[in-house]
């Protein structure tokens, strides 16, 4: 699961980002203050930062050099909205600036964007019989490609990254359809039947009542990530 760090003094604002990110199938913790960030992150590895610029202790510019030799990638959240503060962030490491307040949609995109560009060399997923090759957007089993439209193909990806996770409806509406949930089911669970029934995972995606849908999977069986698929 991917982990992210949120750092934000303004704890509304920290705790309502890290309910909806948890809600995608994120793993979130928040700090409220810089020196607090840095404490967790010498304990704690994390995949992605997400970091205001005005923080009590240090400030957002001075955590990005404590992180930069961590290879951890940064995203600026912040009321700083001044050109010269975004090209400074940027020049400074940052790969992305995000300007509050934001849409949910659009810092999710952004995330994804940055998580693809720091996994390049992450290839493959291989869970339970599965191989999912993310460069080339194919699904096989035993060698033999099973046939997926581009939504469920995302869908898919979505419910292996995070395994005996419930993932709520709207949030995995909006993530792989990047439009607000207007309280139309029929579309994600017709996705969902037909990923069952493709997969043969009939007792594997389970739907979970009034939240959404969790793929379970054994210990043993649980997501592998692969350079090669052999």
């Amino acid at each position: 699961m991917i982990r992210i760090l949120i750092v934000d003094d303004e704890q509304p604002i920290a705790n309502l980002i890290r309910m909806n990110l948890t809600r995608m199938g994120y793993a979130c913790t928040c700090a409220y203050d810089g020196q607090e960030a840095a404490d967790l992150l010498e304990k704690n590895p994390f995949d992605l930062v997400l970091l205001d610029i005005m923080l009590p202790k240090y400030n957002g510019y001075d955590l990005l050099a404590f992180i930069r030799p961590m290879n951890i990638p940064v995203i600026f959240l912040t009321a700083k909205s001044d050109v010269n503060d975004r090209v400074k962030g940027l020049k400074l490491g940052a790969e992305d600036y995000i300007v509050k307040p934001f849409e949910l949609v659009e810092l999710v995109a952004r995330i994804e964007v940055v998580l693809r560009r720091y996994n390049k060399s992450r290839k493959y997923l291989s869970i339970l019989d599965i191989v999912i090759d993310y460069e080339g957007r194919a699904v096989t089993r035993n060698g033999v490609k099973i046939d997926l439209t581009r939504k469920e193909f995302d869908l898919l990806v979505v419910l292996c990254q995070n395994p005996n996770t419930a993932l709520f409806r709207e949030a995995l509406f909006e993530r792989i359809w990047e439009t607000d949930y207007m309280g139309e089911t029929r579309t994600l669970d017709s996705h969902i039947q037909r990923l069952r029934r493709k997969l043969g995972w009939q007792d594997r995606i389970k739907t979970v009542h009034k939240v959404g849908y969790r793929l379970e999977v054994p210990m043993e069986d649980e997501p592998r990530e692969l350079t090669d698929p052999s």
